[in-house]
């Protein structure tokens, strides 16, 4: 690897728009999580495809490191250099290219974030519904394979992603799928990079499927005495085919910590957030199919949330759901960990990582997206105290032994990066290899995320 080389090489074609400065290094060296900070050697600020191409041909050229950077908002140590190289930030690259609205597609560049595309929508009718929470780049929601609180009806990003244009390890520009909404024309190369973590190419843009914006949003807040009791409600709710939005659970610890940080009033217990998309007669007959529901599993009347300044509130309480519980615990870090399960095993996996996390007295309150069987613990620890760490590290692993071992993944919408990487054999088999292999026949040099989500190499 040739730093000194590939540097000089980008400072004549990129000029001010690669720097050394040690803040931007600084910043592009964080994460969300607990991984500790790994500056990478520069920054590049890509405006165009063929900049981004030359980005990766010189980055080839001296075998350095080629990291993509979205909003920074992943949490398995996905954009982090932790091999140092160069981070592209596609931040400047942030553009509604078209809105084909009678199509119900747009083309976006990957920086563009889900909000600031909703806003652009905002007068055509139709929004984007994929929704992890974070204000995150679409070029990162792609390559991380995210979902979110709407998955339940819309989906997850592999389901809303018809093309892609890509620049591959060669530094080649390649475009996959069209704009048709399905095809049976050869490999699914968009499936392939979708979820692909950067490890397999730089995505420079995306058409996606957009949805129409409903006529009538409602949303409720429903308690109930157990985890048990609320998951058991969720799942007759799918299988009586109401189709529900948003369907949320924060356990007791989630509730007390939103009450602190949001100065809500919610009873200490478990609930579920819902929101019902349709007409207005439509989704009066979804909330009242689910309020029966709900009470055959001792569900508490609903608080409902009809005006806009309301269900923002709601949605923002849950969106900060993540800070409140830092708030809990002045000073800590956390491991955001998440497990994915058949929802016939859902409250069986809540119900023992929380006995497990009491048990091992690791503060770790549980929310989740419980309408596709995914949920997340937040587990608290103090930095500075390794035993903390390790105790935390060792619950995570329980937790995905769990998923495993009920059928489940080690992740459901988080992602690999490093920090699930141990787990891809246990849970892949004889398949991890062969994403390795694939791996090696599109990036031979190694030089696309190195480390990350395959088996690891030189």
């Amino acid at each position: 690897m040739d730093i000194a080389r590939a540097i000089a090489d980008l400072q004549s074609s990129l000029g001010q728009r690669i720097t050394l400065s040690k803040s931007d290094l600084a910043l592009h060296g964080q994460s969300e999580s607990h991984f500790p900070p790994s500056p990478p050697d520069a920054v590049a600020y890509p405006e165009t495809t063929a900049e981004v191409a030359e980005i990766v041909t010189l980055c080839a050229r001296h075998r350095v490191p080629v990291v993509a950077w979205g909003t920074g908002t992943s949490l398995e140590g996905q954009a982090q250099a932790f091999r140092g190289g160069i981070v592209v930030d596609f931040s400047r690259m942030n553009a509604v290219l078209d809105v084909a609205t009678a199509d119900m597609t747009a083309r976006v560049q990957p920086g563009l974030t889900r909000q600031a595309l909703n806003d652009a929508l905002r007068a055509t009718g139709l929004f984007f519904p994929v929704d992890p929470g974070a204000n995150a780049s679409l070029g990162g929601m792609a390559s991380t394979r995210a979902s979110g609180t709407t998955a339940v009806r819309y989906g997850t990003m592999r389901d809303n992603v018809l093309a892609l244009e890509v620049v591959t390890a060669k530094g080649e520009v390649i475009r996959t799928g069209t704009g048709a909404r399905k095809s049976s024309s050869g490999y699914d190369l968009t499936g392939l990079f979708v979820g692909a973590e950067g490890t397999l190419g730089l995505i420079t843009e995306l058409t996606l499927r957009l949805s129409g914006q409903p006529e009538a949003i409602s949303a409720a807040v429903c308690a109930f005495d157990s985890v048990a009791d609320a998951v058991a409600t969720v799942i007759d709710t799918i299988q009586c085919g109401i189709p529900i939005a948003r369907i949320e659970l924060m356990d007791t610890e989630s509730v007390r910590a939103v009450n602190a940080h949001a100065k809500m009033t919610l009873p200490e217990k478990p609930h579920l957030l819902l929101e019902f998309h349709g007409t207005p007669a439509s989704t009066a007959e979804q909330a009242e199919s689910f309020g029966a529901l709900a009470r055959e599993h001792k569900g508490s009347d609903f608080d409902w949330a009809t005006q806009t300044e309301a269900r923002t509130a709601l949605w923002a309480m849950r969106h900060n759901a993540y800070y409140a519980i830092l708030g809990q615990r002045p000073g800590a870090r956390a491991i955001v960990t998440d497990i994915c399960v058949p929802i016939s095993k859902l409250a069986e996996a809540i119900e023992e990582t929380r006995a497990d996390l009491d048990q091992a007295g690791v503060m770790g309150p549980i929310l989740g997206h419980v309408g596709d069987g995914n949920f997340h613990a937040v587990l608290l620890i103090d930095p500075d105290n390794p035993d903390e760490l390790t105790a935390a590290k060792a619950a995570s692993d329980r937790m995905v032994t769990r998923a495993l071992a009920l059928g489940g993944t080690a992740t459901g919408e988080h992602g690999i990066g490093v920090g699930k990487l141990d787990y891809m054999q246990r849970e892949h088999g004889g398949g991890w290899a062969l994403m390795g292999a694939l791996k090696h026949a599109l990036d031979p040099l190694n030089i696309l995320n190195p480390g990350k989500l395959v088996p690891p190499r030189n």
